[in-house]
Protein backbone atom coordinates (compact mmCIF):
# COMPACT_ATOMS: atom_id res chain seq x y z
CA UNK A 1 0.00 0.00 0.00
CA UNK A 2 1.30 3.45 -0.98
CA UNK A 3 0.30 6.74 0.61
CA UNK A 4 0.08 9.88 -1.53
CA UNK A 5 2.04 13.01 -0.63
CA UNK A 6 -0.77 14.72 1.27
CA UNK A 7 -1.52 11.57 3.27
CA UNK A 8 2.18 11.35 4.18
CA UNK A 9 2.19 14.96 5.38
CA UNK A 10 -0.84 14.30 7.58
CA UNK A 11 0.70 11.10 8.91
CA UNK A 12 3.85 12.99 9.89
CA UNK A 13 1.72 15.33 12.02
CA UNK A 14 -0.07 12.34 13.53
CA UNK A 15 3.24 10.84 14.58
CA UNK A 16 5.05 13.91 15.93
CA UNK A 17 5.26 14.94 19.59
CA UNK A 18 3.51 18.32 19.21
CA UNK A 19 0.32 17.99 17.16
CA UNK A 20 -2.84 16.83 18.96
CA UNK A 21 -5.48 17.54 16.28
CA UNK A 22 -5.25 17.06 12.51
CA UNK A 23 -7.98 17.94 10.02
CA UNK A 24 -7.50 16.27 6.63
CA UNK A 25 -9.50 16.62 3.44
CA UNK A 26 -11.23 19.58 1.97
CA UNK A 27 -12.31 17.85 -1.22
CA UNK A 28 -13.65 14.55 -2.53
CA UNK A 29 -11.31 11.75 -3.54
CA UNK A 30 -8.32 12.76 -1.41
CA UNK A 31 -8.13 9.42 0.40
CA UNK A 32 -9.60 10.59 3.71
CA UNK A 33 -11.07 7.33 5.01
CA UNK A 34 -8.10 5.30 3.79
CA UNK A 35 -5.71 7.56 5.71
CA UNK A 36 -7.76 7.36 8.89
CA UNK A 37 -8.07 3.59 8.80
CA UNK A 38 -4.39 3.12 7.92
CA UNK A 39 -3.36 5.32 10.86
CA UNK A 40 -5.60 3.44 13.27
CA UNK A 41 -4.30 0.05 12.13
CA UNK A 42 -0.69 1.20 12.32
CA UNK A 43 -1.15 2.51 15.88
CA UNK A 44 -2.84 -0.67 17.07
CA UNK A 45 -0.07 -2.87 15.70
CA UNK A 46 2.77 -0.61 16.83
CA UNK A 47 1.46 -0.20 20.37
CA UNK A 48 0.08 -3.51 21.71
CA UNK A 49 -2.83 -3.32 24.11
CA UNK A 50 -3.89 0.19 23.09
CA UNK A 51 -7.38 1.33 22.16
CA UNK A 52 -8.45 3.46 19.24
CA UNK A 53 -11.80 4.92 18.22
CA UNK A 54 -13.27 5.25 14.75
CA UNK A 55 -16.35 7.43 14.89
CA UNK A 56 -18.95 8.99 12.66
CA UNK A 57 -22.27 10.76 13.17
CA UNK A 58 -24.21 7.56 12.50
CA UNK A 59 -22.89 4.09 13.33
CA UNK A 60 -24.98 2.58 10.53
CA UNK A 61 -23.29 4.84 7.97
CA UNK A 62 -19.87 4.12 9.47
CA UNK A 63 -20.38 0.40 8.99
CA UNK A 64 -21.59 0.90 5.41
CA UNK A 65 -18.70 3.18 4.38
CA UNK A 66 -15.68 3.73 6.64
CA UNK A 67 -15.60 0.12 7.78
CA UNK A 68 -15.30 -1.03 4.16
CA UNK A 69 -12.24 1.22 3.84
CA UNK A 70 -10.84 -0.42 6.97
CA UNK A 71 -11.22 -3.90 5.48
CA UNK A 72 -9.63 -2.72 2.22
CA UNK A 73 -6.60 -1.31 4.04
CA UNK A 74 -6.26 -4.57 5.96
CA UNK A 75 -6.30 -6.49 2.68
CA UNK A 76 -3.64 -4.24 1.15
CA UNK A 77 -1.51 -4.65 4.27
CA UNK A 78 -1.83 -8.42 4.21
CA UNK A 79 -3.86 -8.56 7.43
CA UNK A 80 -6.34 -11.42 7.56
CA UNK A 81 -9.60 -11.54 9.51
CA UNK A 82 -9.58 -14.25 12.13
CA UNK A 83 -5.78 -14.25 12.19
CA UNK A 84 -4.62 -10.69 12.73
CA UNK A 85 -7.92 -9.10 13.73
CA UNK A 86 -11.52 -10.00 14.54
CA UNK A 87 -14.55 -7.81 13.88
CA UNK A 88 -17.44 -8.20 16.32
CA UNK A 89 -20.53 -6.73 14.67
CA UNK A 90 -22.67 -6.98 17.78
CA UNK A 91 -20.30 -5.05 20.06
CA UNK A 92 -19.01 -2.82 17.22
CA UNK A 93 -15.38 -3.55 18.09
CA UNK A 94 -12.30 -4.74 16.21
CA UNK A 95 -9.83 -6.83 18.25
CA UNK A 96 -6.22 -7.38 17.20
CA UNK A 97 -4.04 -10.40 17.95
CA UNK A 98 -1.76 -8.30 20.20
CA UNK A 99 -4.51 -7.15 22.55
CA UNK A 100 -5.21 -3.82 20.84
CA UNK A 101 -8.80 -2.76 20.24
CA UNK A 102 -10.77 -0.33 18.07
CA UNK A 103 -14.21 0.94 19.13
CA UNK A 104 -16.69 1.91 16.39
CA UNK A 105 -18.82 4.75 17.75
CA UNK A 106 -21.96 6.69 16.88
CA UNK A 107 -21.30 10.36 17.70
CA UNK A 108 -24.59 12.00 16.74
CA UNK A 109 -26.00 14.55 19.20
CA UNK A 110 -29.17 12.82 20.38
CA UNK A 111 -31.62 14.88 22.48
CA UNK A 112 -31.74 11.99 24.96
CA UNK A 113 -27.96 12.24 25.53
CA UNK A 114 -26.99 15.93 25.11
CA UNK A 115 -23.80 15.49 27.16
CA UNK A 116 -22.64 12.29 25.44
CA UNK A 117 -22.81 10.40 28.73
CA UNK A 118 -22.63 7.17 26.72
CA UNK A 119 -18.93 7.98 26.21
CA UNK A 120 -18.38 8.70 29.90
CA UNK A 121 -16.47 5.56 30.87
CA UNK A 122 -14.53 5.30 27.61
CA UNK A 123 -10.72 5.29 27.79
CA UNK A 124 -8.86 5.40 24.48
CA UNK A 125 -5.38 6.08 23.12
CA UNK A 126 -6.39 8.05 20.00
CA UNK A 127 -9.35 8.68 17.69
CA UNK A 128 -10.27 9.04 14.02
CA UNK A 129 -13.60 10.69 13.19
CA UNK A 130 -14.74 10.40 9.59
CA UNK A 131 -16.88 13.20 8.11
CA UNK A 132 -16.50 15.09 11.36
CA UNK A 133 -18.40 18.06 9.94
CA UNK A 134 -21.52 15.95 10.62
CA UNK A 135 -20.97 15.94 14.39
CA UNK A 136 -21.11 18.87 16.82
CA UNK A 137 -17.93 20.34 18.24
CA UNK A 138 -18.90 19.15 21.71
CA UNK A 139 -18.69 15.54 20.53
CA UNK A 140 -15.17 16.18 19.21
CA UNK A 141 -14.09 17.73 22.50
CA UNK A 142 -15.58 14.97 24.62
CA UNK A 143 -13.90 12.25 22.56
CA UNK A 144 -10.61 14.12 22.95
CA UNK A 145 -11.11 14.27 26.72
CA UNK A 146 -11.31 10.45 26.76
CA UNK A 147 -7.84 10.04 25.22
CA UNK A 148 -5.64 8.91 28.08
CA UNK A 149 -5.30 5.12 27.86
CA UNK A 150 -1.66 3.88 27.97
CA UNK A 151 -0.28 7.21 26.77
CA UNK A 152 2.36 7.28 29.49
CA UNK A 153 3.26 3.64 28.89
CA UNK A 154 4.43 4.48 25.36
CA UNK A 155 5.39 8.14 25.81
CA UNK A 156 2.52 9.31 23.58
CA UNK A 157 0.40 12.47 23.49
CA UNK A 158 -3.34 12.67 22.68
CA UNK A 159 -4.04 12.45 18.93
CA UNK A 160 -7.23 13.19 16.99
CA UNK A 161 -7.74 12.90 13.23
CA UNK A 162 -10.80 14.38 11.57
CA UNK A 163 -11.69 14.13 7.88
CA UNK A 164 -14.35 15.95 5.90
CA UNK A 165 -15.21 17.91 2.77
CA UNK A 166 -15.54 21.73 2.87
CA UNK A 167 -18.30 22.73 5.24
CA UNK A 168 -19.46 25.96 6.85
CA UNK A 169 -19.54 25.04 10.51
CA UNK A 170 -17.26 24.45 13.46
CA UNK A 171 -14.62 22.76 11.25
CA UNK A 172 -14.41 25.96 9.22
CA UNK A 173 -13.97 28.05 12.37
CA UNK A 174 -11.67 25.64 14.24
CA UNK A 175 -9.34 24.58 11.43
CA UNK A 176 -9.75 26.13 7.99
CA UNK A 177 -10.22 29.81 8.77
CA UNK A 178 -7.31 30.08 11.26
CA UNK A 179 -5.16 27.98 8.89
CA UNK A 180 -5.87 30.43 6.09
CA UNK A 181 -5.13 33.45 8.29
CA UNK A 182 -2.01 31.91 9.82
CA UNK A 183 -3.47 31.85 13.34
CA UNK A 184 -3.93 28.09 13.75
CA UNK A 185 -2.68 26.98 17.21
CA UNK A 186 0.62 25.10 17.16
CA UNK A 187 -0.99 21.83 18.25
CA UNK A 188 -3.51 21.84 15.38
CA UNK A 189 -2.85 21.16 11.72
CA UNK A 190 -4.94 21.37 8.56
CA UNK A 191 -4.02 19.43 5.40
CA UNK A 192 -6.10 20.02 2.28
CA UNK A 193 -6.24 17.09 -0.12
CA UNK A 194 -8.09 17.11 -3.43
CA UNK A 195 -8.87 14.49 -6.01
CA UNK A 196 -5.75 15.52 -7.96
CA UNK A 197 -3.59 14.64 -4.97
CA UNK A 198 -4.66 11.00 -5.20
CA UNK A 199 -2.87 9.25 -8.11
CA UNK A 200 -4.78 6.01 -7.52
CA UNK A 201 -8.26 7.48 -8.00
CA UNK A 202 -10.30 6.36 -10.99
CA UNK A 203 -10.13 8.74 -13.95
CA UNK A 204 -13.93 8.60 -14.09
CA UNK A 205 -14.24 9.96 -10.56
CA UNK A 206 -12.93 13.40 -11.46
CA UNK A 207 -15.12 13.44 -14.56
CA UNK A 208 -18.17 12.76 -12.42
CA UNK A 209 -17.23 15.52 -9.99
CA UNK A 210 -16.92 17.98 -12.87
CA UNK A 211 -20.54 17.27 -13.83
CA UNK A 212 -21.94 18.26 -10.42
CA UNK A 213 -23.92 21.44 -9.82
CA UNK A 214 -21.92 24.64 -9.32
CA UNK A 215 -21.87 24.67 -5.52
CA UNK A 216 -21.11 20.95 -5.17
CA UNK A 217 -18.34 21.22 -7.77
CA UNK A 218 -16.76 24.15 -5.93
CA UNK A 219 -16.78 22.15 -2.69
CA UNK A 220 -15.93 18.63 -3.79
CA UNK A 221 -13.77 19.13 -6.89
CA UNK A 222 -11.98 22.40 -6.13
CA UNK A 223 -12.02 22.18 -2.34
CA UNK A 224 -13.43 25.69 -2.03
CA UNK A 225 -14.34 26.38 1.61
CA UNK A 226 -15.66 29.80 0.64
CA UNK A 227 -18.14 28.30 -1.80
CA UNK A 228 -21.26 30.24 -2.70
CA UNK A 229 -24.07 29.54 -0.32
CA UNK A 230 -27.20 27.71 -1.35
CA UNK A 231 -29.15 30.21 -3.50
CA UNK A 232 -32.18 29.44 -1.33
CA UNK A 233 -30.39 30.55 1.85
CA UNK A 234 -31.66 33.81 3.31
CA UNK A 235 -28.76 34.51 5.68
CA UNK A 236 -25.04 34.63 4.94
CA UNK A 237 -22.80 32.35 7.00
CA UNK A 238 -20.42 35.09 8.13
CA UNK A 239 -23.37 37.26 9.15
CA UNK A 240 -24.72 34.38 11.24
CA UNK A 241 -21.40 33.92 13.03
CA UNK A 242 -21.20 37.67 13.67
CA UNK A 243 -24.35 37.74 15.82
CA UNK A 244 -22.23 36.66 18.79
CA UNK A 245 -19.79 39.58 18.36
CA UNK A 246 -22.09 42.41 17.19
CA UNK A 247 -21.55 44.37 20.41
CA UNK A 248 -22.46 47.60 18.62
CA UNK A 249 -26.17 46.70 18.49
CA UNK A 250 -28.02 49.29 20.65
CA UNK A 251 -30.41 48.60 23.50
CA UNK A 252 -34.12 49.25 23.09
CA UNK A 253 -37.51 47.72 23.79
CA UNK A 254 -37.43 45.04 26.46
CA UNK A 255 -39.43 41.88 25.84
CA UNK A 256 -39.27 38.08 26.03
CA UNK A 257 -39.80 35.39 23.39
CA UNK A 258 -40.15 31.71 24.22
CA UNK A 259 -40.50 28.39 22.40
CA UNK A 260 -42.16 25.79 24.62
CA UNK A 261 -41.73 22.03 24.95
CA UNK A 262 -42.55 19.62 27.76
CA UNK A 263 -40.83 16.36 28.68
CA UNK A 264 -39.66 15.28 25.22
CA UNK A 265 -36.38 15.89 23.41
CA UNK A 266 -37.12 19.41 22.13
CA UNK A 267 -35.59 22.33 24.00
CA UNK A 268 -37.43 25.06 25.86
CA UNK A 269 -35.87 28.32 24.72
CA UNK A 270 -36.35 31.67 26.47
CA UNK A 271 -34.66 34.82 25.16
CA UNK A 272 -34.53 38.09 27.10
CA UNK A 273 -34.47 41.06 24.72
CA UNK A 274 -33.15 44.58 25.16
CA UNK A 275 -33.76 46.00 21.71
CA UNK A 276 -32.16 43.41 19.44
CA UNK A 277 -29.66 42.35 22.06
CA UNK A 278 -30.79 38.92 23.21
CA UNK A 279 -29.72 36.77 26.15
CA UNK A 280 -30.30 33.10 25.43
CA UNK A 281 -31.55 30.66 28.06
CA UNK A 282 -32.59 27.07 27.43
CA UNK A 283 -34.04 24.18 29.39
CA UNK A 284 -35.09 20.59 28.78
CA UNK A 285 -37.67 18.16 30.11
CA UNK A 286 -39.71 20.58 32.22
CA UNK A 287 -43.41 20.47 32.93
CA UNK A 288 -45.45 23.50 31.86
CA UNK A 289 -45.89 24.80 35.40
CA UNK A 290 -42.12 24.96 35.92
CA UNK A 291 -41.60 26.60 32.52
CA UNK A 292 -44.33 29.13 33.27
CA UNK A 293 -42.72 29.95 36.61
CA UNK A 294 -39.33 30.32 34.91
CA UNK A 295 -40.68 32.83 32.40
CA UNK A 296 -42.54 34.69 35.16
CA UNK A 297 -39.33 35.08 37.13
CA UNK A 298 -37.67 36.67 34.10
CA UNK A 299 -40.69 38.88 33.37
CA UNK A 300 -40.87 40.19 36.93
CA UNK A 301 -37.12 40.72 37.16
CA UNK A 302 -37.22 42.81 33.98
CA UNK A 303 -40.31 44.70 35.12
CA UNK A 304 -42.35 43.72 32.05
CA UNK A 305 -46.06 43.31 31.50
CA UNK A 306 -47.70 40.07 30.39
CA UNK A 307 -48.08 41.41 26.85
CA UNK A 308 -44.32 41.91 26.66
CA UNK A 309 -43.95 38.12 26.60
CA UNK A 310 -44.49 36.30 23.32
CA UNK A 311 -44.86 32.51 23.33
CA UNK A 312 -45.19 30.06 20.44
CA UNK A 313 -48.88 29.18 20.73
CA UNK A 314 -48.73 26.10 18.51
CA UNK A 315 -48.75 22.85 20.46
CA UNK A 316 -48.09 22.85 24.20
CA UNK A 317 -47.22 26.56 24.19
CA UNK A 318 -50.93 27.27 23.97
CA UNK A 319 -51.28 26.17 27.58
CA UNK A 320 -48.74 28.74 28.73
CA UNK A 321 -50.53 31.46 26.75
CA UNK A 322 -53.92 30.54 28.26
CA UNK A 323 -52.81 30.34 31.87
CA UNK A 324 -50.26 33.17 31.96
CA UNK A 325 -52.13 35.57 29.64
CA UNK A 326 -49.07 36.09 27.48
CA UNK A 327 -49.18 36.95 23.81
CA UNK A 328 -49.31 33.97 21.48
CA UNK A 329 -47.51 33.48 18.17
CA UNK A 330 -49.46 31.44 15.60
CA UNK A 331 -47.01 30.36 12.91
CA UNK A 332 -49.52 29.72 10.14
CA UNK A 333 -51.58 32.88 10.66
CA UNK A 334 -51.74 35.46 7.88
CA UNK A 335 -48.96 37.93 7.20
CA UNK A 336 -49.77 41.42 8.45
CA UNK A 337 -48.93 44.93 7.27
CA UNK A 338 -45.68 46.27 8.63
CA UNK A 339 -44.79 49.93 9.21
CA UNK A 340 -42.11 49.76 6.51
CA UNK A 341 -44.16 47.60 4.16
CA UNK A 342 -45.89 48.34 0.83
CA UNK A 343 -48.84 50.73 0.49
CA UNK A 344 -51.76 50.94 -1.93
CA UNK A 345 -52.53 53.92 -4.17
CA UNK A 346 -54.26 55.69 -1.28
CA UNK A 347 -51.24 55.30 0.94
CA UNK A 348 -52.71 52.57 3.10
CA UNK A 349 -50.50 49.76 4.31
CA UNK A 350 -51.25 46.41 2.70
CA UNK A 351 -50.27 42.88 3.76
CA UNK A 352 -46.94 41.74 2.39
CA UNK A 353 -46.68 38.84 -0.04
CA UNK A 354 -45.83 36.07 2.44
CA UNK A 355 -47.52 32.73 2.82
CA UNK A 356 -47.84 33.15 6.60
CA UNK A 357 -46.70 35.16 9.59
CA UNK A 358 -43.78 32.86 10.34
CA UNK A 359 -42.29 33.41 6.88
CA UNK A 360 -42.79 37.15 7.16
CA UNK A 361 -40.91 37.27 10.47
CA UNK A 362 -38.13 34.98 9.23
CA UNK A 363 -37.53 37.21 6.20
CA UNK A 364 -37.32 40.21 8.53
CA UNK A 365 -34.93 38.37 10.84
CA UNK A 366 -32.74 37.35 7.89
CA UNK A 367 -32.52 40.95 6.70
CA UNK A 368 -31.63 42.11 10.19
CA UNK A 369 -28.87 39.53 10.64
CA UNK A 370 -27.41 40.26 7.19
CA UNK A 371 -27.22 43.93 8.18
CA UNK A 372 -25.42 43.12 11.44
CA UNK A 373 -28.31 44.37 13.59
CA UNK A 374 -28.66 41.40 15.96
CA UNK A 375 -26.52 40.48 18.97
CA UNK A 376 -26.82 37.33 21.08
CA UNK A 377 -25.29 36.85 24.50
CA UNK A 378 -24.57 33.12 24.55
CA UNK A 379 -21.54 31.68 26.35
CA UNK A 380 -22.22 28.00 25.63
CA UNK A 381 -20.18 26.92 22.59
CA UNK A 382 -22.45 23.95 21.91
CA UNK A 383 -25.54 26.16 21.86
CA UNK A 384 -23.77 28.63 19.56
CA UNK A 385 -23.11 25.79 17.13
CA UNK A 386 -26.77 24.73 17.25
CA UNK A 387 -27.96 28.30 16.62
CA UNK A 388 -25.61 28.63 13.63
CA UNK A 389 -26.81 25.31 12.20
CA UNK A 390 -30.46 26.33 12.57
CA UNK A 391 -30.03 29.77 11.01
CA UNK A 392 -28.21 28.18 8.06
CA UNK A 393 -31.44 26.31 7.35
CA UNK A 394 -33.50 29.49 7.01
CA UNK A 395 -34.16 29.08 3.31
CA UNK A 396 -36.71 30.09 0.72
CA UNK A 397 -39.34 27.50 0.01
CA UNK A 398 -39.45 28.48 -3.65
CA UNK A 399 -36.38 30.15 -5.19
CA UNK A 400 -38.12 30.95 -8.44
CA UNK A 401 -41.72 31.59 -9.35
CA UNK A 402 -44.45 34.06 -8.55
CA UNK A 403 -45.82 32.31 -5.48
CA UNK A 404 -46.00 33.99 -2.10
CA UNK A 405 -42.68 34.14 -0.30
CA UNK A 406 -42.17 31.44 2.28
CA UNK A 407 -39.50 29.56 4.23
CA UNK A 408 -38.89 25.84 4.41
CA UNK A 409 -41.48 24.22 6.68
CA UNK A 410 -40.36 22.90 10.04
CA UNK A 411 -40.70 19.23 9.08
CA UNK A 412 -38.19 19.72 6.23
CA UNK A 413 -35.77 21.55 8.53
CA UNK A 414 -36.08 18.79 11.12
CA UNK A 415 -35.13 16.22 8.48
CA UNK A 416 -31.86 18.07 7.89
CA UNK A 417 -31.02 18.91 11.51
CA UNK A 418 -32.40 15.81 13.19
CA UNK A 419 -34.15 18.11 15.69
CA UNK A 420 -36.55 21.02 15.88
CA UNK A 421 -35.09 24.52 15.16
CA UNK A 422 -36.14 25.80 18.58
CA UNK A 423 -33.51 28.56 18.88
CA UNK A 424 -34.11 29.99 15.39
CA UNK A 425 -37.88 30.01 15.94
CA UNK A 426 -37.46 31.92 19.21
CA UNK A 427 -35.26 34.49 17.46
CA UNK A 428 -37.75 34.82 14.62
CA UNK A 429 -40.64 35.65 16.96
CA UNK A 430 -38.88 38.81 18.15
CA UNK A 431 -39.76 40.45 14.83
CA UNK A 432 -43.46 40.43 15.69
CA UNK A 433 -42.90 43.12 18.29
CA UNK A 434 -41.80 45.38 15.41
CA UNK A 435 -44.96 44.83 13.41
CA UNK A 436 -47.83 47.19 14.25
CA UNK A 437 -51.51 46.14 14.11
CA UNK A 438 -53.59 47.95 11.50
CA UNK A 439 -57.36 48.39 11.68
CA UNK A 440 -58.99 45.78 9.51
CA UNK A 441 -56.24 43.21 9.97
CA UNK A 442 -55.92 40.80 12.89
CA UNK A 443 -52.39 40.23 14.06
CA UNK A 444 -51.71 36.94 15.80
CA UNK A 445 -50.79 38.65 19.06
CA UNK A 446 -53.79 40.95 19.33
Amino acid sequence: MKLNKKQTIALDFLEDDKTTEVEYGGGAGGGKSILGCYWQIKRRLKYPGTRGLIGRAQLKTLKETTLNSFFEVCRLQGLKPGTHFTYNQQSSTISFYNGSLIFLKDLFLYPTDPNFDELGSLEITDAFIDENNQIVEKAWNIVKSRIRYKLDDYGLIPKMLGCCNPSKGWIYSRFYKPHKSGTLPADRKFVQALVGDNPDISKHYKTNLAQLDKVSKERLLYGNWEYDDDPASLIGYDAICAIFTNHHVPTGRKCITADIARLGGDRIVVIEWDGFRGKVRWYQKQTLDITGATIEDVRIRLGLGHKDVLVDEDGVGGGIVDFMKYRGFVNNSKAIPSPDGPRDQKGNLIPENFDNLKSQCYYRLADRINKGELYLDCQDEEIKALIIEELEQVKQKEVDGDKKKGVLPKDKVKEVLGRSPDFADTLMMRELFELKPVIGFRAAIY
